[in-house]
């Protein structure tokens, strides 16, 4: 089996069992597993989740990863992958695997990169050789590397944007879902999820949900969050743009974020998430905790013999001290990024299985206070 198409016997799907407020429990169901939700996805952004091996991250109880199609179409390329059996051969990851267009990071590309109606031109930022993509181009990566859901082509619309610019960009991504739609043509067993936008302005994102519903997809992102617009603005606009998309698909809320950006995000009706952040602080010395974040690197953790999280089941809580983590990371050994970055994702996944738990008893008001009690009379690191 390669990362093109396969008989599939099953279907994608989405089911919702409960809600708690506008909190959804729901299971995405895809022939390579289910998806509980709301989901996390642990982001490996170059065929792997840095610091950990794809067994660890399984056993931490995450059901799907994030794959990026930019950096993988660089390096090794999507054909390569393709000829040695696909993505999840390759990475060894049976689970579903969703991938981004590689829209973010193209157009992040400044200085590198020219945009048209046609798609994206651009210079790798590895070597300088030169590349475009498009709505096709991308989908023709995707199905390259057998991604279970993948994601249409769009512009990032940046923030502060003005209003036309904002609806400029928007209607381009419009136009580019389409395409998208039409490239990624019917394949059974796979998803492809259509990106909202418009920016903070409620009648783009309204215009923007209705074209994309217009041309269907089997689920929906909200796209142009989590680009520097802070947690106040964000939840301003999730406060109804998840409102707009329809209730039987998931909705995906694109690189989010920390532990209380997503409890509020799924508060709102979000679904799914993902963000580099577990992984990335791990290696930096930052452990997420019930409590609060723990910088490892404070000398106060020195001669500390508690674990990181006494409620938490991972190797490093289990098995650690914090004075012996402080010592790793002091050292510059490798094992400190493994440690914390397996405890990171623990701790994210933990998190979402109590939403789940949570939502699936109409509990989730309650879940949320306890979650803001703990952190604020915890045990917090300065930053």
């Amino acid at each position: 089996m390669t990362g093109l198409d396969s008989p599939m016997t099953q279907k994608f799907s989405f089911t919702l069992h409960s809600t708690s407020g506008k909190a959804r429990r729901g299971t995405i169901s895809t022939p390579k597993g289910d998806i509980r939700t709301p989901a996390f996805m642990p982001v490996g952004t170059a065929a792997t989740v840095k610091a950990m091996m794809p067994e660890s991250v399984a056993l931490t109880g995450a059901d799907i990863l994030l794959g990026n199609t930019y950096h993988l179409m660089l390096r090794p390329t999507a054909e390569r992958i393709d000829r040695l059996g696909g993505l999840h051969k390759f990475m060894n990851w049976s689970k579903p695997i969703l991938t981004d267009s590689g829209g973010f990071q193209v157009m992040s590309l400044a200085g590198l990169r020219k945009m048209t109606e046609e798609g994206v031109r651009f210079k790798s930022h590895i070597d300088g050789a030169r590349h475009m993509l498009t709505p096709e181009r991308s989908m023709e990566i995707q199905r390259l590397l057998g991604s279970d859901i993948v994601m249409a082509f769009d512009e990032c619309t940046p923030f502060p944007a003005a209003e036309k610019q904002a609806l400029q960009s928007m209607q381009l991504s419009m136009r580019w879902a389409r395409r998208s739609r039409d490239a990624f043509g019917d394949r059974p067993g796979y998803a492809l999820f259509g990106i909202q936008q418009g920016s903070v302005f409620p009648d783009q994102r309204e215009q923007s949900a209705k074209a994309l519903q217009e041309i269907g997809f089997e689920g929906y992102a909200i796209g142009g969050l989590a680009v520097g617009e802070g947690q106040d603005t964000m939840f301003s606009v999730l406060d109804y743009a998840p409102d707009m998309l329809p209730t039987d698909k998931p909705r995906y809320l694109m690189g989010v974020g920390k532990p209380d950006d997503i409890v509020g995000a799924v508060k709102r009706g979000v679904d799914m998430m993902d963000c580099v952040l577990p992984s990335r602080s791990g290696r930096t010395g930052q452990a997420f905790t019930r409590h609060g974040v723990v910088n490892i690197k404070n000398a106060r953790h020195i001669d500390d013999p508690r674990p990181l999280d006494e409620q938490c089941s991972c190797p490093a809580c289990r098995n650690y001290s914090r004075a012996y983590l402080s010592h790793v990371f002091r050292a510059g050994e490798m094992i400190s990024g493994m440690l914390l970055t397996w405890h990171n994702l623990q701790y994210f996944q933990d998190l979402m299985a109590d939403m789940r738990a949570a939502i699936e008893v109409d509990a989730f008001a309650a879940f949320e206070a306890d979650f803001h009690a703990n952190r604020a009379q915890g045990d917090i690191d300065p930053l």
